[in-house]
C-alpha cells in the first residue's frame, strides 16, 4: 500500500494565513480541522493520498527533515536557528511577516548603543542565530535559552536583553522594552525532505501548485 503524502502545518497564527494558500494549491483538509473541540493532530483532505498533521512551529521543520512529513509550512527563523541539510526550501510563501530582533529595557536603551556593544547576555529561543549574529560583528553573546515568556527575563534579572520574533511590538511594549537592532526579516517557507522530492512523484506537482498559488496572490 502507498503511504499517504503527509504536510506539516504549524498551529498558531501562521495557520491561518496558511491555509487560504492550501485551498488555492488544491489542498482542504477535513472539517474536523477547524474543530475547536477537537484534540486531533492528523487530518484527511479532499486530495486522496494527502493528509495533514498539525505540529507545533519549531516541530514542522523536524518532522520534515527526518521524513516523517514530505512537506511543511516553516518559518525561515526555524530554517535559520536548525540549518537541517535535509531541507529544500523551494517557495517563499510571503505570509508570517514578522522579524528577530534584539531588545531591552526602554530604559536601558535611552543611553545604550548597539555599536560598542562587545558583551552580550540574551534570553533567546535561538541561541544559534543569536551567537552567529553577535560573532558576526565581533560580540561574545551568552545565551540563556528559554522557550517562551522571553519579555520577562529583563524584569526578572535573568538577562538584560532579549531576541525574540516580532511583529506588531506589542507584547514588547506592554512589558516595558524597546527594539534596538533587527537580525533578519522572517517569512514562511514551504519546505520539502530531500529524499521525498526524488522519490515521491506527487511532490514536485504540490510544490509547482503552491508556487502558482503564491503568484496569483501577489498579482491578485
Amino acid at each position: 500500500m502507498v503511504q499517504p503524502l503527509i504536510i506539516a502545518v504549524p498551529k498558531g497564527r501562521i495557520l491561518a494565513e496558511a491555509l487560504p494558500l492550501l485551498a488555492a494549491a488544491g489542498i482542504r483538509p477535513e472539517p474536523a480541522f477547524t474543530d475547536k473541540d477537537s484534540r486531533a493532530l492528523r487530518f484527511a483532505t479532499d486530495v486522496p493520498g494527502i493528509e495533514l498533521i498539525r505540529v507545533r512551529a519549531f516541530d514542522v521543520a523536524t518532522f520534515v527533515a527526518h521524513g516523517a512529513a514530505q512537506l511543511g509550512i516553516v518559518g525561515s527563523d526555524v530554517l535559520s536557528e536548525f540549518g537541517y541539510s535535509e531541507l529544500y526550501a523551494p517557495v517563499d510563501l510571503k505570509i508570517g511577516h514578522c522579524r528577530i530582533s534584539v531588545a531591552e529595557p526602554a530604559a536601558m536603551a535611552e543611553g545604550d548603543d548597539p555599536r560598542g556593544w562587545s558583551h552580550v547576555r540574551v534570553a533567546t529561543k535561538y541561541p544559534h542565530i543569536t551567537s552567529r549574529h553577535f560573532a558576526r560583528r565581533g560580540v561574545q553573546a551568552e545565551c540563556v535559552k528559554l522557550n517562551g515568556a522571553m519579555e520577562l527575563a529583563p524584569t526578572l534579572g535573568l538577562a538584560p536583553r532579549i531576541v525574540d520574533l516580532v511583529s506588531s511590538g506589542r507584547t514588547l511594549k506592554e512589558n516595558g522594552l524597546v527594539e534596538v537592532e533587527v537580525i533578519e526579516e522572517v517569512t514562511s517557507r514551504l519546505v520539502v525532505n530531500r529524499a521525498a522530492m526524488k522519490t515521491r512523484p506527487q511532490v514536485v506537482p504540490l510544490v509547482e501548485a503552491f508556487r502558482r498559488a503564491v503568484a496569483e496572490r501577489e498579482t491578485a
